[in-house]
């Protein structure tokens, strides 16, 4: 008995059947990525905690003028009493300059800045601050914090270091145009050149990072 033969398949149909199954593969994958972008950016967002958002503001006049005559005065929540302490205590060589104050004051500033230190802080980005520290390490620098590191992980060196308006990431109030008051979310930002950080990535640096992957992902399943 004599077999009846398959049918014949187009070869320009069999190829569009697969494009669109890896298409379908692909958006779920997009998808899927979306949504677990969608919860890290909440739960990093600051108005997503039960916790007060950004940092506590600087509430010391004194701290306020002594330090802020020669640059930003950070809120004490951007690092932890150790780091403070030692800080405090090297004023003669502060970087390159000499800070030194009276022994009454440097006292007096001293404790304003330990006791409200990050780990005392009930402010949400002071608890992240403190999480992201390595065990025993004392950063003398807020740019050293590994929290600090990887929120401006998106930024290039044009951006900041040969950007003549932003310098460093120690310039924090040169972009964070709420930084005075302690915050310091992503919808306030605007580096100087750029622009809203916000409009500039088209959503927040976690959703920009999925948006390219997504791309890449589509690009090389598909060949399109």
């Amino acid at each position: 008995m004599i077999k009846p033969l398959a049918p014949s398949i187009n070869p320009d149909r069999l190829t569009n059947i697969k494009k669109i199954r890896k298409r379908r593969i692909v958006m779920k994958l997009i998808f899927i990525l979306l949504i677990l972008s969608s919860y890290v950016t909440l739960a990093d967002d600051d108005s997503s905690s039960s916790k007060k958002p950004g940092v506590a503001p600087v509430n010391n006049a004194n701290y306020a003028e002594e330090c802020g005559a020669c640059h930003f005065a950070y809120q004490p929540g951007l690092l932890p009493s150790s780091s403070w302490k030692k800080l405090m205590t090297g004023l003669e060589d502060h970087f390159g300059e000499n800070a030194e104050l009276e022994t009454e004051e440097q006292q007096v500033l001293t404790d304003y800045l330990t006791k409200q230190a990050a780990e005392f802080s009930s402010y949400k980005r002071s608890t992240k601050i403190i999480r992201s520290l390595i065990k025993d390490k004392t950063p003398l620098r807020i740019t050293e914090i590994p929290y600090i590191i990887k929120k401006h992980d998106e930024l290039t060196s044009v951006m900041v270091t040969g950007n003549p308006e932003v310098k460093s990431l120690s310039y924090c109030d040169n972009c964070h145009t709420k930084a005075i008051t302690g915050s310091y979310t992503e919808d306030d930002i605007i580096v100087p050149g750029y622009g809203n950080w916000e409009e500039y990535e088209h959503s927040s640096s976690f959703f920009g990072r999925i948006k390219r992957g997504a791309k890449e992902l589509y690009k090389n399943i598909t060949g399109d």
